[in-house]
């Protein structure tokens, strides 16, 4: 039934191939390079690189058995990602900074179509990203785009430049522009011609490097580009930092028909939040990363328990990526991608087919073993090895759906030295059988006493492995933890066989009445057997004495 359930679960499910996901060392993959920016142009903190390194490889890689390795070199942090996910990779180190303003006001960078029909709160497919909670928020019609893509920037940055070359004076002359104080004055002739200014000087074509990014103030206002770079926001200084948010999760609103992004705040949020959305109906709250505005919702109620919805336009990977970002918190560091190449496979399928055959060997040789030794419970073991290999498979597929679990050549290795371990758990249990069956005990007598006697064993020898590979796992980097991940996860599957199939069936052999079955020859145990017989026989008599009635 295990089985049935599993392989259902493989072919029916999920939509990919019903084959497990490779590492990096047997397909390949991609290499990013995330350069990393400090405010004031010198070198960035190595504790602060160290904790950037340590978010983005949460990001990518939550367990540690996604193939992904994620290192410092200099100030960059280098990515590599096995399979085609590049795009996924470049990405990854663009948050430095999230945060939550108030939009003052807001411009069309091209003209917004507008609906003939204003949809209702919520409703259309078609309405801008918003944020909602109970009882919810949404952006109007009328408003500006909003969504996630580009980069904003200064016009004096030439598109293509490379933020290697961004200098503390430039960063400046951005503040200077985007952040005047006077963008907020209550004089509305310096106010309109600082915000005049300051939107003539944003460009948001995606192309141009933005010197702002992760280098704004946040106690300052800010004007930003919204996030398909259609709109420009003039924003009060933050309100609320993103390190407020406790957790952030994306799924489908079968109501709406649409995916969503759930936010929760920590206390002291939740508190700032319901305050500022008890404040601000029917006013916009926008969703800044790295100077560029996520989302702009307009406030239609107070939200108050610190439970918050982002909906929208969002594809399946597109909230699945916003609410990672959300979840795993802003870098320490601005980061932007100045390399990615291609990373062919380093040991390949050369490698690959060495070790299944290495596998294969030593399967073979067990096989050859225990049918030699141990003739039709060899037979057993075949099965019991057959059954193990058939639910490892279906895990690995199903771990590589739902976790990210790639197979690497390390993971191989963990999986040939599970064979042992399984086969292990066997010869103790036949080899206990032997033992009972020495004393002058029937197979079928023997066979609870010696599986009495066995499961200990087995247990303690199991959870030994098992406390090597839990140990190793949590102590090891990068392929060492895909070794330890699958000696760890066999070392379990090993238990399920022993207990549910080889244990029953040896017990239901030593029930049956077929004449090739109960033989102890064919089961190679004919010559225990009859070194217990010779025993028994031995033995002086007990019990009542052997008197002669008359």
């Amino acid at each position: 039934m295990i089985v049935v359930a599993l392989y259902a679960l493989v072919f029916f499910t999920g939509g990919g191939k019903p084959t497990p996901k490779l590492g990096i060392d047997l397909q390949g993959g991609t290499r990013v390079t995330l350069s990393a920016r400090n405010p004031d142009g010198g070198d960035p903190p190595r504790e602060s690189l160290e904790q950037a390194r340590s978010i983005i490889e949460r990001r990518v890689n939550g367990i540690g058995v996604g193939g992904t390795e994620v290192v410092l070199d200099g100030s960059n942090v280098v990515i590599t990602v096995p399979g085609e996910q590049g795009d996924q990779a470049k990405t990854l180190g663009k948050t430095a900074k999230l945060g939550f303003r108030k939009v003052v006001t807001s411009q069309p960078v091209t003209p917004v179509p507008q609906p003939s029909n204003p949809p209702a709160s919520g409703a259309p497919s078609s309405a801008p990203p918003s944020s909602s909670g109970a009882p919810g928020a949404s952006a109007p019609p009328s408003s500006p785009a909003n969504g996630g893509g580009g980069a904003a920037g200064a016009p004096q940055q030439q598109p293509g430049g490379d933020s290697d070359e961004q200098t503390k004076k430039e960063i400046e002359e951005a503040r200077k522009l985007r952040q005047n104080p006077d963008l907020l004055s209550t004089d509305q002739a310096k106010q309109a011609a600082a915000a005049e200014k300051a939107f003539s000087a944003l460009n948001c074509d995606p192309k141009v490097t933005d010197p702002l990014v992760g280098n704004d103030l946040t106690d300052k206002p800010l004007v930003a580009c919204g996030d398909k770079n259609t709109a420009k926001y003039l924003l009060e200084p933050e309100f609320l930092p993103g390190t407020e948010i406790s957790d952030a999760s994306s799924g489908y609103d079968t109501q709406n028909s649409q995916w969503v992004v759930n936010l929760n705040f920590k206390g002291e949020g939740s508190r700032i939040w319901g305050d500022f959305t008890s404040k601000n109906v029917q006013k916009q709250a926008a969703f800044v990363l790295d100077t560029q505005v996520v989302s702009a919702p307009t406030i239609q109620s107070a939200i108050l328990g610190g439970q918050t919805q982002i909906t929208g336009r969002f594809s399946q990977a597109e909230a699945k990526d916003l609410a990672d970002v959300l979840k795993y918190g802003s870098l320490p560091l601005s980061f932007e991608s100045s390399d990615a190449t291609t990373v062919s496979a380093t040991l390949g399928l050369a490698s690959l087919q060495a070790g299944l055959i290495a596998g294969g060997i030593g399967l073979l040789i067990v096989f050859i073993y225990c049918l030699f030794y141990y003739r039709l419970l060899g037979v057993l073991t075949i099965l019991s090895l057959a059954l193990s290999f058939s639910l490892v498979y279906a895990v690995l597929v199903l771990l590589g759906r739902w976790i990210g679990y790639t197979l690497d050549l390390a993971g191989v290795a963990g999986l040939i030295i599970a064979i042992g371990i399984t086969a292990d758990s066997f010869v103790i249990y036949f080899e206990r059988l032997k033992d009972e069956i020495r004393e002058g005990r029937t197979f079928r007598s023997a066979v609870p006493r010696g599986w009495s006697r066995a499961q200990r064993t087995i247990l303690a020898s199991d959870a030994v492995s098992f406390l090597a590979a839990a140990i190793l796992y949590w102590l090891a980097v990068g392929e060492v933890k895909g070794f330890a991940f699958t000696l760890g996860m066999s070392t379990v599957l090993d238990l399920v066989v022993v207990y549910l199939v080889t244990h029953p069936l040896v017990a239901l052999i030593s029930r049956s009445k077929s004449k090739v079955l109960s033989n102890p020859k064919n089961l190679g145990l004919g010559a225990v057997q009859q070194l217990g017989s010779e025993r028994k026989a031995a033995r002086p008599a007990t019990g009542r004495p052997n008197v002669k009635e008359a």
